[in-house]
């Protein structure tokens, strides 16, 4: 194991150790300590590593090297809350050198590929590479909740029109479904008050409760505790929630609010079969509370790239549903053959001996900041995804294939 990877796996696991998932604003911490406390270590390490860096009022933060046209690398150190059905510390930044892994949220998404950007950026410089483009590293603190990072960077300087973002799949993202995160508000008879689930919008729900009914049963699906019925599943990230049990519609059936369980998991308003080259559309309902005479829900839905924004929200108002949307992505899409994509898939196939061609997905990340920009790993088919999920992680081998692919990625579309 070189000096690099060595110092990689030190580093991720440090940054892991800081909970970076959103948490109140503080005088320069627009989204918590955690972030904060983030970037500056982020910031301060590619100082000790030779670059120049600019932090963004704590928003985002920039590692620059090279002169020329700007190519940005963009990544985030904002994570998701840790949830449920953890056998290893969230933010311990274990290093679990007998299985080759470093656990911790964050591991996979997005801080150990930002460490691992940052390192090639270093093995780069260290070899006498001179890029005849600048590279800027850009990281950011609120991907996971509302990319204010991106718009408080771009209202300060210009973003990069080309670049990679190493927060997806590889070999190279050339087309991403577009995001519709919206509050749906049924009217129901009753007092809902107790009823409440989920933490994030893109995060399948995996605990949901609401106060138990005098001499009603309880099913062998839920769990009665303290005067209430809790519901448990499994998260999982919304673009995949077929990767997770949601454990809203237990207690939805319970309540007897069917008719709104149906719609939100069954029929989801007619959009379901709806789907192009980037996938079927996904419905995901992740957060839910109640209140005297309704019901609110946050849906996470990811439509295909070739599916217009209106039609989904044409079926949405059809039904007669209250609805705001509360965030919202544009679909990206690019030429499968133009010089980034063929790069990236050419640079991923020579360094695995693999023949794999560009994908089209539904996460929403930050390539789409970029007039042509690509996500680049550092996910591979046909491993365990534990993104967004309890016990996440991230191997030595995987720092040591990903380390070697966005070194030569670099190089190549920067020489």
């Amino acid at each position: 194991m070189n000096r690099f990877i060595q110092d990689i796996i030190k580093n991720i696991s440090a940054i892991i150790k800081f909970d970076s998932s959103q948490s109140a604003k503080k005088e320069g911490a627009p989204f918590g300590e955690g972030a904060k406390k983030s970037l500056d270590y982020f910031l301060a390490l590619a100082e000790f590593l030779g670059f120049k860096t600019k932090n963004y009022d704590g928003y985002a933060g920039e590692v620059v090297f090279g002169k020329g046209k700007d190519f940005a690398v963009l990544a985030h150190l904002d994570v998701v809350p840790a949830g449920s059905g953890w056998t290893h510390e969230p933010f311990g930044g274990e290093i679990d050198v007998e299985n080759g892994k470093i656990w911790g949220r964050g591991a996979m998404d997005d801080k150990g590929p930002a460490v691992i950007a940052l390192f090639a950026m270093k093995a780069l410089k260290d070899k006498g590479f001179k890029p005849k483009r600048t590279i800027k590293l850009i990281v950011g603190c609120n991907e996971e909740n509302g990319w204010e990072c991106i718009e408080y960077y771009k209202k300060h300087t210009k973003m990069p029109d080309e670049g990679i973002s190493p927060d997806a799949d590889f070999p190279a993202i050339y087309a991403v479904k577009g995001i519709l995160q919206t509050e749906l508000t049924f009217e129901a008879d009753g007092d809902f008050s107790s009823l409440r689930g989920g933490e994030r919008a893109n995060m399948v729900c995996d605990y949901c409760e609401a106060e138990a009914k005098d001499g009603q049963p309880v099913p062998p699906n839920l769990t009665f505790l303290n005067g209430k019925i809790i519901s448990r599943g499994k998260s999982a990230h919304g673009s995949t929630p077929e990767k997770g049990v949601n454990a809203i519609p237990p207690v939805l059936n319970y309540l007897g609010l069917t008719e709104i369980c149906d719609a939100l998991f069954s029929d989801c308003f007619g959009l379901k079969e709806l789907k192009d080259e980037t996938g079927t559309l996904t419905f995901s309902p992740d957060v839910i509370e109640g209140g005297k005479g309704f019901i609110r829900v946050c849906c996470d839905i990811r439509y295909p790239a070739t599916v217009s924004r209106e039609k989904v929200l044409s079926a949405i108002r059809k039904s007669g549903v209250k609805f705001a949307i509360t965030h919202e992505q544009s679909p990206l899409y690019n030429d499968k053959e133009c010089f980034l994509i063929k790069t990236l898939c050419g640079v991923y196939n020579e360094v695995t001996g693999k023949d794999i061609k560009p994908l089209a997905i539904g996460g929403g990340t930050y390539a789409r900041a970029l007039k042509c920009g690509a996500a680049f790993g550092p996910e591979e088919e046909g491993e365990e995804n534990t993104i967004h999920q309890a016990d996440e992680y991230i191997t030595f081998e995987k720092i040591e294939r990903c380390f070697k692919i966005y070194t030569l990625a670099l190089e190549r579309l920067t020489k």
